[in-house]
């Protein structure tokens, strides 16, 4: 392998978790903060949490929702630009025709915006006694899935919620996606429960890397965020986990180290198309 083949199959990845306020103006202003600081410790691509700019809430989302572009939107570019870093903008309440959607966008080393996600599975759950939150009282979902090229490898987005639905995963993998990104808020029910679990399961099934950029906690938010950003590797091991309170973690993400999994348990080459088959049925 060349030293230059061999440099692109590595970079550091670092996410953001962010103590988000009900100030946007300190949000995004400390975001840019943040995101310097990832950039000066190597970060080549930088993952912001889902409702960065924010309070997460349905009574929320309506205040804080723009334009793309708008406020926030221009400010990740800006910000991508001046560090020329990849910068996954964790999501915002984005305004459209009317509707309002949770929407991820990620901007390139030039500043432009190269993919828009809005969050395709919308949070409606029931824990009786513990936690009850039905997105779809105000927010749209979205119908398409999001995916980007970077010198380094394919990235899939999936916001949150996404995370769930295994579906997603496979069909992002399958069309050559080696990191999957997922900005997210999980709470204080379903976090311990299940947030770890399903980004190592979503990491072992199809052999990529799985990184998520949660929210840090507030105890006196309507909604209180579990925390724990964390990178999973293609074994399934956890190689960087934040804890509660705001912090930039890094995880040196290793291709090469992926393409040794797959050699080693070629469960990809081992799957029957002539049995069962996960497809697209709309792109968007």
């Amino acid at each position: 392998m060349s030293s230059i083949l061999k440099a692109m199959s590595k970079f550091r990845l670092a996410l953001v978790q962010l103590r988000v306020t009900k100030s946007k103006a300190e949000n995004l202003n400390r975001t840019q903060r943040l995101v310097q600081e990832a950039a000066g410790h190597g970060a080549k691509v930088v993952v912001l949490p889902e409702c960065f700019n924010s309070p997460y809430g349905t009574g929320f989302f309506a205040e804080y929702a723009e334009k793309i572009p708008g406020e926030s939107s221009q400010a990740l570019s800006e910000t991508a630009k001046e560090f020329e870093i990849y910068l996954i903008g964790g999501s915002i309440p984005e305004e459209d025709g009317g509707k309002l959607f949770n929407t991820c966008s990620v901007f390139g080393p030039d500043g432009k915006l190269l993919v828009k996600h809005r969050k395709i599975h919308l949070f409606d759950i029931n824990v009786p006694g513990k936690i009850r939150f039905q997105e779809s009282e105000i927010l749209s979902p979205g119908n398409s899935l999001s995916m980007f090229e970077t010198p380094y490898c394919k990235v899939g987005i999936g916001i949150c919620y996404d995370l769930r639905f295994a579906e997603l995963a496979q069909i992002y993998a399958k069309k050559g996606c080696q990191l999957l990104i997922y900005p997210g808020a999980f709470n204080m029910t379903t976090g311990p429960a299940h947030w770890e679990l399903l980004q190592r399961a979503r990491a072992v099934d199809n052999q990529v890397y799985v990184a998520t950029a949660s929210p840090a906690r507030d105890e006196t938010a309507s909604y209180v965020a579990w925390g724990h950003s964390s990178v999973i590797n293609p074994w399934g091991e956890v190689i960087t986990k934040a804890g509660s309170d705001e912090a930039i973690v890094y995880a040196d993400i290793d291709l090469q180290y992926l393409a040794d999994v797959r050699q080693q348990i070629p469960v990809t080459k081992q799957k029957r198309d002539d049995l069962y088959m996960v497809n697209i049925v709309h792109e968007g």
